[in-house]
Order: C-alpha cells, then sequence, then structure tokens
C-alpha cells in the first residue's frame, strides 16, 4: 500500500475555475514546507449546499461553477441495488416524501448504526419510485433562501454526477473530481445491499478507477475503507472520515485512538487522506472562540496522510463565537476569516458548502 500511497499522492491536480475573477494557478498538493498558498483542494459539500438543496445536480454544478476542485456525492442505495445521493438513507428530512400519500405506510422505524430512526429508507424504494420523490432544504431554519428551490429537483443516481462531472469538465475546460463517501456501509451490508461493489463498478465503467483520476472515496468506518483497499485493490486514493467523539460504527477503536501517531501510522497502510471534523485541526474554547491549532495536521503528514477537515459553512450558526457577526444565526459571519485560519495549519484542502468563499479564502491563506 506504502508504493501505491507514493504514485497517488494525492496526484489528482485541481485546477482553478477559469470563470471567476482573478482566478489562481493550478492548486497542487501542499509541497514539504508545509505552505498551501494556492493549493488546497476545494471540495464542494454535498454540492454548493449552502446556496442550493444538497446531493441535487442543481447543488453539484453550482459548486463546480463557483470553483470547486471536487463535487462531494454521499451515497447510499435503493431497493433495486442503484446508488443514490442523499446525506442518509432516510429521506423524510431531504424529500418531499412525507407529503405524497401514497408512500405514507412505508414510514417504518429502523435500527440504523445502533440507534432507532423512524422515517422513510432508500432501501425500501425502487429508483423508479425514488424517481418520483423531489429534493428539499434539510435545514430550513438556516437556510430559508434555499427552501425557493425545494420540490425542483430529483433525487440523483451516482451515474447521473459522473455524467455531470463530464459534462462540466468538457465545458469548464478543466477536470473535475468527484469525492463520494459510502454512508454507512455495514448497515446497507447486513441488508445485502453493500455499496463497495456498485461504486466500484461505476468508477471502472467510468474510466475512474485508474492511478491520476480526479476522484477520492471517503468513509466513516476504516473497514469499509480496508475492503476497498484489500479485497477490491482500488486504485485511487481513500479517505478515512473522523469525529470529535465516538468510534466507527462495530469498530471497537475510537476515533481518538485512530488519530494518535500510532493511529495515523497504522491507517497510513491502506488509507491515503484524513477527513477529520474542523473541530480536531482547531478546538474551540469554552466561550466558543477557536483556540489553538493540535498536532493533527502534522502527525497526519509525519505518517504520510493529507489533511481535509469538514465542514465549513458561512452562517453564524456554525462559525465560532468571535467570527459571527450579529445575532441572526442564520445570517452569514467572518467565513473567510475562519477558512483563512485553518488553511495556514497547513490542511491541503477542505470540505465546504460555499465553494465560492473557500476558493477566495484558499487564495489569501
Amino acid at each position: 500500500m506504502a508504493d501505491r500511497r507514493q504514485v497517488l499522492r494525492f496526484g489528482a491536480v485541481a485546477a482553478a475555475a477559469p470563470a471567476l475573477a482573478g482566478a489562481a494557478s493550478a492548486p497542487a498538493w501542499a509541497g514539504g514546507d508545509g505552505s498551501t498558498r494556492n493549493r488546497a483542494l476545494v471540495v464542494g459539500h454535498r454540492g454548493a449546499s449552502g446556496y442550493r438543496p444538497e446531493h441535487t445536480l442543481a447543488s453539484y454544478e453550482l459548486a463546480a461553477r463557483m470553483g470547486a476542485d471536487y463535487m462531494e456525492p454521499d451515497l447510499v442505495i435503493t431497493k433495486d441495488g442503484v446508488l443514490v445521493c442523499r446525506h442518509e438513507p432516510e429521506i423524510g428530512g431531504t424529500t418531499d416524501v412525507a407529503s405524497r400519500p401514497e408512500f405514507a405506510g412505508r414510514r417504518r422505524t429502523v435500527v440504523l448504526d445502533g440507534v432507532s430512526v423512524t422515517g422513510w429508507w432508500t432501501q425500501d424504494f425502487t429508483l423508479p419510485e425514488l424517481k418520483t420523490l423531489r429534493a428539499v432544504e434539510r435545514i430550513p431554519a438556516i437556510r430559508q433562501r434555499n427552501t425557493l428551490y425545494d420540490g425542483r429537483f430529483e433525487v440523483p443516481t451516482f451515474q447521473e454526477v459522473l455524467d455531470l462531472r463530464r459534462r462540466l469538465s468538457k465545458e469548464l475546460d478543466r477536470d473535475l473530481g468527484v469525492f463520494p463517501e459510502t454512508k454507512h456501509p455495514t448497515f446497507f451490508q447486513r441488508l445485502g445491499l453493500e455499496l463497495e461493489k456498485p461504486l466500484v463498478r461505476a468508477l471502472r465503467r467510468n474510466g475512474l478507477d485508474r492511478r491520476g483520476a480526479k476522484v477520492f472515496i471517503q468513509s466513516f468506518e476504516a473497514a469499509n475503507l480496508r475492503t476497498l483497499a484489500d479485497e477490491h485493490r482500488v486504485d485511487v486514493p481513500l479517505v478515512f472520515l473522523s469525529s470529535a467523539s465516538g468510534s466507527p460504527f462495530n469498530d471497537p477503536r475510537s476515533y481518538a485512538d485512530y488519530l494518535t501517531p500510532g493511529g495515523l501510522k497504522e491507517l497510513s497502510e491502506f488509507v491515503d487522506g484524513l477527513g477529520p471534523e474542523k473541530g480536531q485541526i482547531i478546538p474551540r474554547r469554552a466561550d466558543g472562540t477557536l483556540g489553538s491549532p493540535t498536532s493533527l495536521v502534522g502527525d497526519a503528514h509525519a505518517a504520510g496522510l493529507r489533511v481535509v477537515p469538514y465542514t465549513f459553512r458561512a452562517e453564524n450558526s456554525f462559525l465560532p463565537a468571535e467570527l459571527r457577526v450579529g445575532a441572526d444565526v442564520s445570517a452569514y459571519g467572518k467565513a473567510i476569516d475562519e477558512q483563512v485560519t485553518f488553511l495556514r495549519t497547513g490542511i491541503d484542502g477542505l470540505f465546504t458548502d460555499n465553494p465560492d468563499i473557500s476558493f477566495l479564502a484558499r487564495g489569501l491563506a
């Protein structure tokens, strides 16, 4: 795996958006000096979800046009085995299914990774049924303007995202990337609907499981990434996502343990990057302000891993206390300042709901 990682080394080089004024030169990964100026990747988190309902083709396309280097689809699966893009397999909060009387009987309680959740589930719908639904804004209290687009867009398949990537790469004259996440892979595997095989098939069918392809696969489950590396032998880089607390589902090791220097060294045997919650890079103090950076970026780089934290958003409710502007939780605060601060820690990219803001911040860091 070490040889494979050296060849890949997150080697896909992201191109800056030519349509944006003052576009910088194509960003590469940070060099040995830790510099990130014009180099960190901008990953459109669920597309440009600060401006359109997440995980819609409209959101992904807007992210690309705003300068994102990568579009990030979360992958779940339908009853008939088709990968679709939703934040969770439960779709009551991201589609209009609750208002559709023909699907009222599909509402049920499911144990998802040890937690009972009631709602509507992608594994209970065929793709044709799911295609009759329309996306809605997931956090309307914060992003009221996004509700303007409720009911306008379908739930896209992963293949439709790959088709969009191909079309926009040609139109924008730059190679756009995709950064798919396998959502709850153990949960789906136990249902007989594993995510790995259709994901790998889709990448290979589209010529994207190869060295140098603009693809990273991410997961919160280390076992899932090891399966992709060892059993499916994918050629694209793998990224381990970590939470500020807890552990991967059905895994005796905590996220904190994985992020120790020893844990990072073990991860480097089968993954290429780390996607931590941003508070693991710079934690917040008790008063909600930013504290001092941890050693995580340096520790990860020492293990040969790149670091792409999540999630950067513009609204006050998501910002540290000193960067909020006014008392309205949905109003924009000093998001550029936050991202510049994080970029200067040496991170190799960021997941962002507002790719235009991150594109600008990258040039200022």
